[in-house]
């Protein structure tokens, strides 16, 4: 007998603890909505849970990819046209926030079984107009970082780690994710391992740079005033430095309200990774029984699992398959398919990139996040089911 849809099993979630709405009220009677001591508490943790000295919460994952290739550009005076070695793999942002900075993105495939780039390949997709490396840790997979390390120190490339669907976790090295890079971005929107609604943010050890990508995101400001609690500095350095703008910069600030947010969600980290962890390993362990069918990931414990991807068999039809779950009220999405984008036409050719060809055609998304109950995975368990005994599909 087939099975009811009984509930929606979402791809992500957000629920306000108590907490969140206690830091929330107290913001808003504060009367206090700028740049504060949430802020500064949430990037001071961040900072510290991910192996850098300097934190700066933006408003997005994509704002703080922005700024990155903006502020690197200006600093080393590189050429419109200077290239970026990144994965054939990853959402747009990656590749747009190259393109609106007028830098190249040279795409190198993946691996199949972890969907980051393969090490093995970058080399030979390294010419003299190479500037960096953008490597991005999909899906909560930090990337094999180690490697890609040794090469950019040959080739003396700069290290922007895309690390906006991964954090709290170490890479395979034992070192926290994003924390080999000279810059790393990570994300906190919805969807992602902690969520303050929209945000982001922008690590460093370098403080200049720090200093000033923070005043990017402050439309260019000079540093000396940032936010109202600045105005107990020299009066006459006040005056003449408020308008100030020392460079070109963006309005990309949240405020004290998704930063109050954050710092519950922080300090919940260890317990948002583990409830994550032990819903993959039960996903795993259930959808093993049609191993001949899908390919799922590993069970590894160095994942943030912000979802749980599979890949259909050759004989398996992806779309069928994903048609039948969301007319059961199980969510999906395709696996941050990129090569094959209609607004990307002309820049690459797909079949260049086999593994990301595959993963385009096969690849399913499924959710895994702390709000995920027990039943619900046991729901998809039987939907799975149902799909795989039926044997006109």
């Amino acid at each position: 007998m087939a099975i009811k849809k009984v509930r929606s099993v979402t791809l992500a979630e957000w629920k306000p603890t108590k907490r969140q709405i206690k830091l929330v009220n107290e913001v808003v009677k504060s009367g206090r909505l700028t740049y504060g001591m949430y802020h500064r508490e949430l990037e001071a943790k961040f900072a510290h849970k991910h192996g850098f000295k300097y934190c700066i919460f933006t408003n997005s994952g994509t704002a703080a990819l922005q700024v990155a290739w903006h502020f690197l550009k200006e600093f080393y005076g590189w050429s419109d046209g200077a290239e970026v070695i990144v994965p054939s793999v990853t959402f747009v942002a990656t590749v747009n926030m190259l393109l609106v900075n007028r830098l190249k993105p040279v795409l190198v495939d993946v691996r199949s079984d972890t969907f980051n780039i393969d090490p093995l390949l970058i080399e030979e997709n390294i010419s003299s107009n190479t500037v960096a490396i953008c490597p991005v840790d999909l899906l909560g997979r930090p990337v094999d970082i180690i490697p890609i390390k040794k090469l950019a120190k040959k080739h003396l490339l700069v290290i922007v780690e895309d690390s906006c669907e991964t954090m709290f976790v170490n890479h395979s090295y034992g070192h926290p994710v994003g924390s080999h890079a000279d810059i790393a971005v990570y994300s906190s929107y919805l969807a992602h391992i902690i969520s303050t609604g929209v945000g982001g943010f922008l690590c460093t050890n370098n403080k200049k740079w720090a200093d000033d990508m923070r005043s990017m995101i402050w439309h260019g400001r000079d540093n000396y005033y940032l936010s109202i609690d600045d105005n107990e500095k020299n009066k006459k350095m006040l005056l003449e430095t408020r308008f100030r703008f020392n460079r070109v910069g963006y309005s990309s600030r949240l405020t004290e309200l998704e930063a109050a947010i954050g710092v519950d969600e922080i300090d919940r980290s260890q317990e948002i990774i583990e409830k994550r962890t032990i819903n993959a390993v039960m996903l795993y362990e259930l959808l093993f029984l049609f191993d001949e069918e899908i390919q799922l990931p590993e069970p590894t414990t160095d994942n943030a699992w912000m979802f749980f991807p599979i890949l259909c068999k050759e004989h398996v039809n992806r779309d069928k398959l994903a048609l039948f779950l969301e007319r059961k009220g199980i969510q999906t999405r395709w696996i941050m398919p990129l090569t094959n984008q209609p607004v990307y036409k002309g820049l690459w050719n797909e079949r260049d990139y086999p593994v990301a060809d595959m993963i385009n055609k096969k690849g399913i998304l499924l959710g895994c996040h702390h709000f995920l109950k027990d039943r619900d995975i046991r729901y998809v368990f039987r939907c799975f089911k149902e799909y795989f005994h039926d044997k006109s599909k």
